[in-house]
């Protein structure tokens, strides 16, 4: 009786639809590749909403994942995926190198076709989040995260100086320890920090252009190490407060949460906590997946972080105690009185 009664409630659509999940989020924690060297795989993020500094509203943040070392770059606006490139060619690109890697959100900058086109030029791979899971751009958000604490404690008698301490909060952020690796991202870039004292100078100073060489080459491969380690431990500590996701296979039907969607529902309190079902026209990777969505869903990206959906069950007992519904088991009627 207790096993029909769950498969019962398992595959009630209107049980689906309106209780939460109270199990831990599926998606086990999946690193992103550990680079090799700096500068070859980086992330970009925009931080906006900022008091007017010298003209400036916006913040460019680039993100080198090897080192953790950041350029914080001011702009007037947002930019667009031309002006985009054009930041990116000026104050990294110059300096460090073409990448392997650019990681970002799905920002109107990022997805449009001329920047897919810019990174298949250069021969980088753009790698965009998933819907709603900023995890994914995780070095970046944690950058932004020390720069508005930064700014708060250098500007918070003056907001609007905020431009003129940018300079100084990318400095102070390069030269402190990082966790990940335990050194500076200067030490980890070059193999020593930046010389404040002329005590400090024999430390800077090297005899020959291959002792620096080889000196960046042993800091390289001791940080990736350091950095592989570290992210074993980080994965094994997540994935104690994570589930294993199911096996989502193409055709497969999904429930979709409105966690983050936009709804204009009278009541969000009372709106269904999932809608669909949807059916996957694509496995991006065992945490990530594309959902066939409706029209009314047109402006929502189609790939959602495996945390953000649930399984259809199916069972006979449904069609034996209440019948066949009169339409297909859909939740169309709830996207359209939802979205309009």
């Amino acid at each position: 009786m207790a096993a029909d009664v769950r498969q019962f409630v398992l595959a009630c659509p209107t049980c689906a639809q309106s209780k939460p999940v109270n199990r831990p989020p599926d998606g086990l924690l999946n690193p992103l590749p550990i680079p090799s060297r700096p500068w070859s795989h980086i992330a970009l993020d925009f931080v906006s909403g900022l008091p007017p500094s010298k003209g400036n509203t916006v913040i460019l943040t680039v993100v080198d994942r090897f080192s953790k070392a950041v350029h914080f770059i001011p702009l007037p606006k947002l930019p667009s995926a031309r002006e985009t490139t054009q930041l990116v060619v000026d104050h990294v690109f110059r300096l460090h190198g073409l990448p392997v890697d650019v990681v970002s959100d799905r920002g109107p900058q990022f997805v449009s076709r001329f920047w897919r086109e810019f990174c298949r030029q250069i021969g980088a791979s753009a790698s965009l989040s998933s819907g709603f899971h900023p995890q994914t751009n995780g070095q970046c958000e944690r950058a932004n995260q020390d720069l508005g604490r930064m700014l708060r404690c250098l500007a918070s008698n003056n907001p609007s100086s905020w431009c003129q301490q940018l300079s100084w909060a990318e400095y102070a952020h390069n030269t402190l320890p990082v966790a990940a690796s335990g050194m500076s991202p200067f030490e980890c870039a070059v193999g020593y920090n930046p010389p404040l004292f002329p005590s400090q100078e024999p430390d800077a100073a090297v005899p020959s252009a291959l002792a620096f060489v080889q000196r960046c080459r042993r800091t390289w491969e001791k940080v990736r190490r350091i950095l592989i380690q570290t992210s074993g431990r980080t994965k094994t500590a997540a994935d104690r407060r994570r589930s294993s996701p199911p096996a989502y296979m193409c055709g497969q039907r999904v429930w979709l949460s409105t966690k983050d969607l936009p709804l204009r529902a009278p009541s969000r309190k009372l709106a269904p906590r999932f809608i669909g079902p949807f059916r996957i026209t694509k496995v991006v990777s065992p945490v990530a997946i594309r959902l066939k969505l409706p029209p009314t869903l047109g402006r929502v990206h189609p790939v959602f972080h495996v945390s953000r959906v649930k399984p259809v069950f199916s069972s006979p007992l449904i069609l034996l105690v209440v019948g066949p519904p009169p339409h297909p088991p859909s939740s169309c009627g709830w996207i359209s009185y939802l979205y309009g």
